[in-house]
């Protein structure tokens, strides 16, 4: 499967401003190379699929459009309901939402992505009211580092090469430190909500 993804660049044309590709709770492939290199450039990201298709839903919401022959989106393949795996993950959004009252797992999984790196703008749709109302609710989540680090061991996710050998950045590997020392420069913070 082919995945879309954009650089915009601005219209001054001084240099690449925001990156766009899909990124959600069961498709992470942003944090190996993308995330990274916006975080270093001080790009923002616009994810799309943030939601996966609608596939991040909790069992009962699931059973309701069994029940009701609403289904999901078929548009990409007549397969509208959760494999096993993407039920499992699913539980971990559903388990954060009753831990800080929120009403949905679809605000949690958005406010996950909201407050990884600095500047993001998820692009989110919606079909109904109740959408609408998930997606607002997103804004006024502030997750723990706790809570973002359960989220992501559910399902485990190698970086791979060359982060795997060398590091994520949050520390100079071996070889650098053998070279002598060197002062960090300060990591620039996702922006979240006040607990008040």
């Amino acid at each position: 499967m082919a995945i879309r993804t954009k650089l915009l660049r601005s219209s001054s044309g001084s240099g690449w401003m925001v990156y766009q590709g899909p990124w959600n709770i069961l498709y992470r492939d942003l944090k190996r190379e993308i995330l990274p290199m916006v975080k270093e450039e001080g790009m923002a990201v616009a994810p799309w699929n943030v939601l996966h298709g609608g596939k991040i839903r909790t069992d009962a919401e699931e059973q309701r459009r069994r029940e009701t022959g609403e289904k999901g989106r078929t548009i990409s393949g007549p397969n509208w309901e959760r494999t096993e795996g993407e039920r499992k993950v699913c539980l971990a959004p559903e388990k954060v939402a009753t831990e800080i009252g929120a009403k949905s797992i679809s605000s949690v999984t958005i406010a996950y992505v909201i407050q990884k790196p600095p500047y993001v703008f998820p692009i989110v749709g919606g079909r109904k009211i109740e959408h609408l109302h998930q997606n607002l609710e997103a804004l006024e989540i502030a997750l723990s580092p706790e809570q973002i680090a359960y989220l992501e061991s559910v399902q485990p996710f190698d970086l791979g090469f060359p982060t795997g050998r060398f590091g994520n950045g949050s520390d100079y590997n071996f070889l650098y430190k053998n070279a002598g020392h060197f002062d960090e420069w300060p990591v620039a913070q996702a922006i979240r909500p006040s607990k008040n």
